[in-house]
């Protein structure tokens, strides 16, 4: 059997234009590169998953490329490059300082910075999740960071930059890396899925990069969880099953119910969501963006604002059609209020059974009101 490979570590980037997501990271270092303004240190900083390691890996491999190509990007043919890819770089130095925080281990590397690089121009030193350092070994480090020899490059990467101290971040140009939006993840993993010749329908994708939450490591970690559960062919009705997301029909369901005269449909289809195994403040959260969905499927120019397929938007239109605009102003408060207090509630399932209740007599009361207003007016 095959070594199997992670397709987080399958697909990382290799250039800067394969980077999903960061086009202002990116840019901005091909033109450091290409003026030749390269900083002493720099630091990355973003959430998880986002390519933070990676940036700084390649840029590290383009400072030292022999042969660079027309738009700045590492060869990977020249002997630098071959070497960093084969992990045998004397040039490039990697340290966790998650098990390597200790002033000893950067006295260590105070050390390494005094040796000239061999047969390049950079010395470059990769420190990921910087933030871990001790106190003194930050302390330790100030001096070097801020005079470095001419061939030292710093490149710090955390995903936790408010524990960075002041004296680290001056001497410092600092990238701030954004979460990735759930188009950029989706074409990515349909490039992936094209290349493990997997079937993966666009509405499956887009729950696993609504589930990576902006991390791109993550979507490709749940997309190999999928492939394993379906067998090569990802289908919606899937992935929902696999990573236990509740499916999207339920809430239009629900919100059909609320603006009617019967609670009883909402409270039942309540209980059946329960009973298949998912929580209450999910749900309440759920459809909580779903009436804020609703809002922004109202009016045509906003509908760009939402995350969700084509059709998933015209079922979205047609419902926000039938809905009066307080009316979904009322519902987003009520859900919204719910889901703030929802932690501190003594009995969860009553606090959302009742949200739901005043959600639709809300509805009922609004609708009595017109009626009344219509009957007033025919009378005069």
């Amino acid at each position: 059997m095959d070594n199997f490979i992670v397709s987080a570590r399958k697909y990382r980037p290799t250039t800067f234009n394969s980077v999903v997501g960061q086009e202002h990271i990116t840019s901005t270092l091909k033109n450091a590169i290409k003026t030749g303004q390269i900083a002493q240190s720099f630091l990355f900083c973003g959430p998880r998953g986002v390519g933070k390691t990676t940036c700084a890996r390649i840029f590290a491999k383009a400072l030292n490329c022999q042969h660079l190509t027309a738009d700045y990007e590492p060869c990977n043919e020249c002997d630098s490059c071959r070497a960093y890819n084969e992990s045998a770089s004397f040039n490039v130095y990697e340290l966790d300082a998650a098990s390597n925080n200790s002033v000893d281990d950067i006295r260590s590397l105070v050390e390494q910075v005094r040796i000239a690089p061999q047969g390049a121009k950079y010395k470059v030193y990769v420190i990921d999740e910087v933030h871990m350092l001790s106190s003194a070994a930050f302390n330790a480090f100030l001096k070097t960071l801020e005079e470095p020899p001419a061939y030292a490059k710093f490149i710090l990467a955390t995903t936790e930059k408010h524990k960075i101290i002041p004296t680290i971040l001056s001497r410092c140009q600092v990238y701030d890396f954004k979460r990735i939006n759930d188009s950029d993840i989706i074409k990515h993993l349909q490039y992936v899925a094209k290349s493990e010749n997997v079937e993966a329908e666009e509405e499956a994708l887009r729950v696993i990069a609504a589930k990576a939450d902006g991390a791109l490591r993550d979507a490709l970690s749940i997309f190999d969880q999928i492939v394993s559960f379906s067998g090569g062919n990802i289908t919606y009705k899937q992935t929902i099953e696999n990573l236990n997301v509740l499916d999207v029909n339920n809430y239009f369901k629900m919100v059909n119910h609320l603006f009617s005269e019967e609670v009883s449909s909402a409270l039942l289809l309540f209980d059946e969501i329960l009973s298949n195994g998912f929580e209450a403040q999910h749900f309440i959260a759920g459809m909580a963006k779903h009436f804020r969905n609703l809002l922004v499927a109202q009016n045509p120019s906003t509908v760009r604002l939402m995350e969700a397929s084509d059709s998933i938007k015209q079922q979205y239109a047609m419902q926000a059609q039938n809905i009066d605009k307080a009316l979904l102003l009322r519902a987003l408060d009520l859900t919204n209020e719910c889901d703030f207090n929802f932690k501190s509630s003594n009995n969860k399932r009553l606090s959302v059974e009742l949200c739901l209740m005043k959600i639709n007599a809300n509805y009922v009361f609004m609708k009595n009101k017109a009626s009344a207003t219509k009957v007033r007016q025919s009378r005069e």
